[in-house]
């Protein structure tokens, strides 16, 4: 992006990006077909960047850079692909053409099983747009509820886990079923619109394994003023309590064995923030399902997040393993390095492969217009 000519990345590139299977020792031919689950909305995202301020009322501004790509719940998606996890999504896309890019982008484009997906004949496509300028992002979205299939899919699949975004006050009856199929939950969740804040309005948190929000939204819905207090206290409704603490890095418990970890988070120069909650999880669940211990997959998840913030978008941002080694290996050869602060990244050193770029890298930026020859 950054006003550049978009750059395409080759099929055999791509598959190489992705080909490292964290889940490989662990494989057997009883597993379920898919590692990961999850349902929700696909957006079509356009971002324009290279913004220097915010939009001005009256007046017309020029970003020096734009991109699109799939949004909503696809970030996610494309965040767990990317770690080489076998992900499947049911989502209903629009017959229009941005319906058909999203798609395209998600299963060609990032390996994601969208058997369980749908096109809606008539609807269009959710779209957001979203404005980056000074580390942060604003955005605007347009779009309506799909309408309700005739005849819904026999959901969820079976899954090793599946990600779940909480909505306040409301069950969605796939999570239980996923739970008595014996998949692991996990499980964030968005803002309170209600002001309510009562953790009774999280009732589907009893069938979830880990529970992973931000700071502020943790401290509210224990009465805490303390993101480690609230992280213990979450423990009485689910089993693993994640909580995000920004520039602070992230601090977890595990209640059922008492274990509890931080880590610090990584300074890196954040251009744009959407999606780095996504990441965060996806990085978690990848550990999770690796059997990594706590500190490492709090560790990795913070990494990948720090990793997706220096990049422009959502799903365009979330990082692969040919970022993480390439990032491994370019700060290993930093002067004056903290000798513990790598040490708290060895765990990577057998997992990696060996980057075939330097780092920073440029993944290719998916633009509607272009042909495949692009």
């Amino acid at each position: 992006m950054h006003g550049s000519p978009t750059v395409s990345i080759r099929d055999g590139e791509r598959q190489q990006a992705t080909s490292l299977d964290p889940l490989a020792g662990l494989r057997g031919p009883a597993d379920p077909p898919c590692d990961v689950y999850l349902t929700g909305s696909v957006f079509l995202d356009i971002i324009f960047t290279g913004l220097d301020s915010a939009p001005v009322r009256g007046t017309e501004s020029w970003a020096r850079g734009m991109g699109s790509s799939p949004g909503g719940v696809a970030n996610m998606a494309t965040a767990l692909a990317r770690l080489g996890l076998r992900t499947s999504l049911a989502a209903a896309f629009g017959d229009d053409h941005y319906g058909e890019y999203c798609w395209d982008a998600l299963e060609q484009g990032e390996g994601i099983d969208l058997s369980l997906s749908r096109t809606v004949t008539g609807w269009h496509s959710p779209v957001t747009v979203s404005m980056a300028y000074e580390g942060e992002r604003t955005m605007i979205s347009h779009g309506h509820e799909a309408p309700q299939p005739d005849h819904a899919p026999q959901c969820p699949p079976s899954a090793r886990a599946a990600v779940a975004s909480l909505t306040p006050g409301t069950r969605a009856e796939w999570i239980a079923q996923a739970a008595r199929k014996g998949t692991r939950v996990f499980a964030d969740v968005g803002w309170d619109e209600t002001g309510r804040w009562d953790p009774a309005d999280l009732a589907d948190l009893e069938h979830c394994e880990a529970f992973l929000p931000n700071a502020g939204e943790a401290m509210r819905y224990t009465r805490t003023d303390c993101p480690r207090a609230a992280a213990h206290a979450l423990t009485e409704h689910v089993r693993l309590a994640v909580v995000t603490l920004g520039a602070e890095g992230a601090y977890a418990v595990d209640g059922a064995t008492g274990e509890s970890a931080q880590v610090p988070a990584i300074a890196v120069e954040a251009l744009d923030p959407t999606g780095a909650g996504d990441v965060f999880v996806a990085g978690f669940v990848t550990g999770t399902l690796a059997g990594w211990p706590l500190a490492d997959r709090l560790a990795f998840a913070g990494l990948t997040a720090a990793l997706s913030v220096q990049e422009f978008g959502g799903s365009l941002s979330a990082p692969g393993w040919w970022e993480i080694a390439a990032w491994w290996q370019s700060v290993q050869g930093v002067p004056d390095q903290d000798p513990a602060a790598l040490r708290r990244y060895a765990f990577l050193e057998g997992l990696l492969p060996a980057p075939a770029r330097p780092w920073p890298l440029r993944r290719a930026v998916p633009t509607i217009g272009f042909g495949r020859s692009a």
